[in-house]
């Protein structure tokens, strides 16, 4: 049985000669490219070792490629609005997308959408799951992180919003990249913020393990599998190593790069956008707006490769590649189903989603309101209420975070 093979799946926002290009991690070799869209910040996700999904920037659709059709464009999965996030499970059965404040799950097997989660009250920016698919963490522009139980979103009850497990407001300003670690249920997850912070959250527990102050914002973090060091993209390019079994008991630390020195990777000119760690924990991968991907030998600090690309990088992760990647006369086991736009049960207009308010009139409540004039009226009314709270609510966040981010005199 062959050795498996470490790839680095990388994007950039020009995508001039293509979408997402695959390359062999240690010898640098270019093994496939994807044409055909741009795919945006946390949109990358593969889909049951079959299919890579990337989230288009600012586009209201998903691009599906089968891995070994590397040119022609499978299917454009059709979404409500401009999907800002993007995730898969790992047992391959559902996909999270985030769409302005709401969380839109599917179904893979029937296309079927099957909640949509508005308790984010601004855009969120990033969602993952654990490893054995049972919880899915969601940080958004609001400052919040949200750990949602899968269970409980699938059996909550349709008349109710399903509540997450729990809501970790500690940030204070937005968030912009979230890890999960291995565990399930147990795992730990960290959360970085423009705040300069990162945070380690325990997700049994809810409780704060550790919060970390930096010179500046952290746009992405990662962890080895082994969860021995916690990597923190800079905003000023850098990227510094955090060594969580050095700090027992500390729930608080600033990280201060002269007494750590040698735990400070220095070569990006512009801020770090995404970072991942191969499997032995030996190297580290980054990308950033400077338009490179650097590869790191993690022991010394030294890079390895640098790869040059047309535009910010958008993702750069590492992953060892499904068969269907390496072998060329592979085909998906099923093909990808159309995914609806709508909820099971519901036509274009009779279920409109607002923040939290989902209207759910059947054919008798209907007749109770007096018809369907009546039912539009009210909705129209409902619009011209969420609308003018969302106008509010996003005046009352930009006020607070001029405030907070105003330099003391």
């Amino acid at each position: 049985m062959a050795a498996p093979v470490e790839v680095a799946v990388c994007t950039d926002s020009a995508a001039q000669l293509w979408s997402c290009v695959v390359w062999e991690l240690h010898s640098g070799a270019n093994l496939l490219t994807y044409r055909g869209g741009q795919a945006g910040p946390r949109g990358l996700a593969l889909l049951n070792g079959e299919y890579l999904l990337a989230a288009q920037l600012g586009k209201n659709y998903i691009s599906a490629w089968e891995l070994q059709r590397k040119d022609q464009l499978q299917q454009k999965i059709m979404c409500p609005g401009p999907v800002t996030c993007l995730t898969t499970s790992p047992n391959g059965l559902y996909v999270l997308a985030g769409i302005a404040e709401s969380i839109y799950l599917w179904e893979v097997s029937t296309g079927n959408l099957l909640v949509i989660l508005s308790r984010h009250y601004q855009d969120v920016s990033c969602l993952q799951f654990t490893g054995d698919s049972s919880h899915f963490l969601s940080g958004g522009k609001d400052c919040l992180v949200l750990a949602w139980s899968l269970c409980s979103v699938l059996q909550s009850d349709p008349a109710r919003t399903p509540a997450p497990r729990h809501v970790w407001s500690r940030h204070t300003l937005p968030i912009t990249d979230l890890h999960c670690g291995f565990g399930g249920p147990l795992a730990r997850v960290a959360t970085a913020s423009l705040d300069q912070t990162v945070k380690l959250w325990e997700v049994s527990s809810g409780e704060l393990l550790l919060s970390v102050l930096f010179d500046v914002g952290i746009m992405a973090v990662t962890m080895d599998l082994a969860e021995h060091h916690m990597f923190c993209g800079g905003s000023d390019g850098s990227i510094f190593q955090v060594d969580l079994c050095t700090w027992p008991g500390q729930r608080e630390k600033s990280f201060q790069p002269e007494q750590d020195s040698g735990k400070v990777f220095r070569g990006h000119r512009n801020q770090v956008t995404c970072l991942s760690v191969s499997t032995d924990g030996s190297v580290l991968l980054s990308g950033s707006h400077d338009e490179t991907v650097r590869l790191w030998d993690i022991q010394s600090q030294q890079c390895l490769r640098t790869v040059t690309l047309k535009g910010p990088v958008t993702n750069a992760t590492i992953m060892l590649a499904p068969v269907s990647m390496l072998s060329s006369d592979f085909r998906p086991s099923l093909p990808l189903p159309h995914f609806n736009k709508h909820l099971l049960g519901a036509e274009h207009g009779d279920e409109p989603h607002h923040g939290g308010l989902t209207l759910r009139l059947g054919l008798h409540q209907q007749n109770v309101l007096g018809g369907q004039d009546q039912l539009r009226i009210r909705v129209t009314e409902l619009e011209d209420e969420v609308r003018n709270l969302r106008k509010i609510n996003r005046d009352l966040f930009d006020f607070s975070t001029r405030i907070i981010a105003r330099p003391a005199k």
